[in-house]
């Protein structure tokens, strides 16, 4: 059992309350640890479930971006949902026979601590990986070697990868890439008014091995959620950019023989909490969040059906995923619909 001691990070002392709370049932580590302005932070990985490598495996991701801190807070609120039930919850039980959940609620502790959305070194996580899109993107959006000081930072170039990216790596390669099934959850905010579910690409506009499957998935839920307002699409149909850390582990999963991983990103619309509550533009956390009471609980509840869908999906895999006639009618009917014109 880690010892934890509070700090002055509200989410990172929620986090390691559930590990308290939870340490019957769950395994924490920490992966490394960040400074930030004289203070040590630590990065978690927590799991539970079947650690055995045959059964699949849902990673739930938060906090890449410091300033962010909904993300971070939606995949908190999940982890206590299940901390809560496990005492008495027959069924989460047998769920957990089948399947591996892991969660890093908090990626850049530093990084939320200083209030910044790069790491205490200036870092953009989401660019840091060495992978380079040969397409045009956005100028500095896009990702930049120019300097620390501007946003969207990629690091030195040749430069090893930053604590919290390698961490992230770590505990994806560990527990998700070695199964032959698994799915990766990362929760940001900050575009747009809807909410949306982003798959790779997002250095290329070509699309991945695994459209069928990511196609496939969708349908199931659209058929047992009728009414969600999530929009599903490649995240290359907004913007283009380097060093996506998803990219390249999805790419080091399709170099695995018989590894289907499905990366996803869900992207809060926060311009709608903008729109409610003009006052929070002259608020840097107001950009990114929702910032009065009874629209963060709206939040942190609208997305648990979403959460819970994403782990008896990966249980039930056998059942969903296309194979033969229905994996290539699955692969045209994804093409029609994110990739081709129409009338093309």
């Amino acid at each position: 059992m880690i010892a934890v001691t509070p700090t002055e990070l509200p989410e990172l002392n929620a986090l390691e309350h559930l590990i308290e709370k939870g340490a019957a049932y769950l395994d924490a580590r920490v992966l490394c640890q960040v400074a930030a302005r004289e203070r040590n932070f630590p990065v978690y990985a927590i799991t539970l479930g079947n650690p055995s490598l045959a059964v699949p495996a849902v990673g739930f991701f938060g906090g890449i971006h410091g300033l962010e801190r909904i993300g971070t807070e939606v995949v908190i609120a999940y982890l206590h949902n299940l901390v809560m039930r496990l005492p008495w919850d027959d069924l989460l039980h047998r769920q957990l026979e089948s399947v591996r959940l892991v969660f890093m609620p908090v990626v850049n502790p530093g990084g939320m601590w200083q209030a910044t959305r790069a790491n205490p070194n200036g870092v953009d996580l989401m660019r840091n990986a060495p992978l380079e899109s040969n397409e045009h993107v956005p100028f500095m959006l896009g990702g930049q070697r120019i300097s620390a000081s501007l946003p969207w930072y990629r690091g030195p170039l040749h430069g090893p990868m930053e604590a919290e990216s390698a961490a992230l790596c770590q505990i994806v390669e560990e527990e998700l890439l070695a199964r032959d099934f698994s799915i990766a959850l990362d929760c940001h905010s900050g575009f747009g008014i809807n909410d949306r579910i982003w798959f790779p690409y997002a250095h290329t506009t070509q699309p991945i091995q695994h459209l069928p499957e990511i196609h496939a998935l969708k349908e199931i839920f659209d058929q047992t959620n009728s009414n969600h307002r999530y929009i599903f699409e490649p995240q290359s149909r907004q913007y283009l950019a380097h060093g996506d850390l998803w990219d390249y582990l999805y790419q080091r999963a399709c170099a695995r023989t018989a590894c289907c991983f499905l990366p996803l990103t869900l992207e809060m619309g926060s311009w709608l909490w903008v729109k409610k509550n003009p006052r929070q533009l002259f608020s840097r956390h107001g950009m990114f969040n929702p910032l009065i009471e009874h629209r963060l609980q709206r939040v942190l509840r609208r997305h648990l059906a979403w959460f819970d869908f994403l782990a008896r999906a990966a249980c039930s895999h056998p059942r969903w995923m296309p194979t033969g006639q229905a994996h290539a009618e699955q692969q045209e009917r994804a093409l029609n619909h994110w990739y081709r014109k129409p009338g093309a």
